[in-house]
């Protein structure tokens, strides 16, 4: 089952957010959002077979991981709105080094990149960039890992521990920039074509 892993650098780990400023009060969280309604919504379905990672690490109190497990997900639906509603109650939770459940299919922890990576050891991490070379027909796994920015690329460090992992590649999906939610769409379209 595939997983996507989207560095938010500057979103905000605050729940006091408005619902009705995601772009300009929560560091772009609303980017973030696009990615979790192209990781699972499909017309009148929600895809299953998916893991979605959020990585948040804006002011006030750093890192914070959201995981979104389709297998169990509940109470998502496709508009932006409702999904903050739920991002903002799992910023509720307290923040603890393991996850907690905060509503059906959505956890938090305070985990930064290396720690959401150690969960997922053994898997081939596929760094989504736009200077990577360009997807070869067939070149995508199951099981995959994939990592991409949200509105900003990852930072050097980063990319250090990205590039430091046993087994990845980084890969461009197009010659063209794309958007992070448009980036998952056509990861999750090439695997399917390709199984």
């Amino acid at each position: 089952m595939p997983a996507f892993v989207v560095v938010g650098r500057n979103v905000s780990t605050d729940h006091m957010f408005s619902l009705n400023d995601l772009a300009g009060s929560t560091g772009r969280l609303d980017v973030l959002l696009r990615c979790v309604n192209s990781a699972f919504m499909l017309s009148n379905d929600i895809r299953r077979d998916v893991d979605l990672y959020l990585l948040l690490l804006g002011e006030p109190d750093p890192p914070r991981a959201l995981l979104f497990r389709g297998a169990e997900l509940k109470y998502l639906n496709p508009d932006e709105r409702s999904t903050a509603a739920l991002v903002k109650n799992a910023l509720m939770k307290a923040a603890l080094s393991g996850w907690v459940r905060s509503t059906p299919g959505i956890y938090t922890a305070k985990k930064d990149l290396e720690g959401v990576l150690a969960e997922l050891s053994g898997r081939r991490l596929v760094y989504l960039k736009e200077e990577g070379e360009l997807l070869p027909p067939g070149a995508l796994r199951q099981d995959d890992v994939f990592i991409l920015g949200g509105k900003e690329d990852l930072t050097a460090e980063h990319e250090r521990t990205v590039s430091g992992w046993p087994d990845s590649l980084k890969i461009s999906l197009g010659p063209r920039s794309l958007h992070a939610d448009h980036c998952i769409t056509l990861a999750l379209n090439a695997l399917e074509r390709s199984s």
